[in-house]
């Protein structure tokens, strides 16, 4: 065989080699981008991990003084609802609920701020069965603050981010001849500053009796407390645990605070609910905040 032959046919060899090659590489590229794609594409469409069964929301829609509230089972459909939808509604790309307030005429009673808040209903629908301390409860939640505007100071503007709320039994109520079955709430938990930061109440006379105790005025407020973690924008978890004559609160499970006093067993007397969500506090005009909800859940 002539040498020239040869050359050529070991060309044309290893040109099919480095082709075959080439083609392997190729499709291992297109391969991974296809890959990479659904995991994008997976990603992109990530829904919170909250049931909303147990939960009634407000907002700050709605006609004069009174705000939107939407109960179980009309809140399941939120994400189709168009009048909660500005309030209310999935971050599918991070997989959270994104709730929204500002500061409008539609208040609750008792109270000047606006919310995108949730109340916990028990019983799906009724506000009137709650909790005791002594019952207990946990709340757990995963969540973020997502915009927040600020005052005239260039300081952000404070939202409540969880409660525990008091609640009069009927009884009570008409006991101390109140209008409503409104009482003081035993919890704050603030997102100040990009840091969390935890309010309660105290009875101002411990001697006072159980029907003075009823009265919105008989308890005061805390000095408070903060975390000396800062969590800013970022994510990070919550936890409220509560048991006769003790309330805990946790951040990402590395801080601890615990209430374990002699105002804690005096508020036993009272009926509680959760509440978690954005309670915006601020009427600056063009004020605004959103909060993302990742996880939320509550156990008894």
């Amino acid at each position: 065989m002539k040498l020239k032959t040869l050359f050529i046919l070991f060309f044309a060899f290893h040109l099919s080699i480095g082709f075959a090659q080439s083609h392997e590489t190729t499709k291992a590229e297109v391969k991974k981008e296809k890959k990479r794609k659904r995991k994008k594409r997976k990603k992109k469409y990530k829904l919170p991990k909250i049931d909303l069964s147990h939960w009634k929301v407000t907002t700050p829609a709605g006609n004069g003084k009174k705000p939107q509230e939407v109960s179980p089972p009309e809140i399941l459909e939120y994400a189709t609802n168009e009048d909660l939808k500005p309030y209310m509604y999935n971050d599918s790309v991070r997989g959270a609920i994104v709730f929204y307030a500002y500061p409008s005429k539609a208040t609750t009673a008792n109270t000047k701020y606006s919310r995108s808040e949730l109340r916990e209903q028990m019983e799906p629908g009724s506000n009137s069965v709650n909790w005791t301390f002594k019952q207990g409860g946990i709340m757990k939640g995963k969540l973020a603050m997502d915009e927040v505007s600020r005052d005239k100071n260039g300081k952000y503007h404070k939202v409540i981010i969880m409660q525990i709320h008091g609640r009069l039994t009927n009884e009570q109520r008409d006991l101390i001849g109140q209008k409503d079955n409104n009482a003081p709430p035993i919890l704050k938990i603030y997102w100040q500053d990009g840091k969390v930061r935890v309010k309660t109440k105290v009875l101002k006379n411990l001697n006072a009796t159980n029907e003075e105790m009823l009265h919105e005025d008989a308890w005061g407020n805390d000095k408070g407390f903060t975390f000396k973690e800062k969590v800013g924008f970022k994510k990070f978890r919550l936890e409220v645990r509560v048991s006769e004559g003790k309330m805990t609160i946790v951040l990402n499970n590395n801080e601890y605070k615990t209430y374990e006093n002699i105002h804690m067993k005096k508020w036993g007397i009272f009926e509680n609910y959760f509440k978690a969500g954005n309670y915006f506090q601020s009427r600056d005009e063009g004020s605004y905040a959103k909060v993302r909800y990742y996880t939320l859940e509550v156990t008894h």
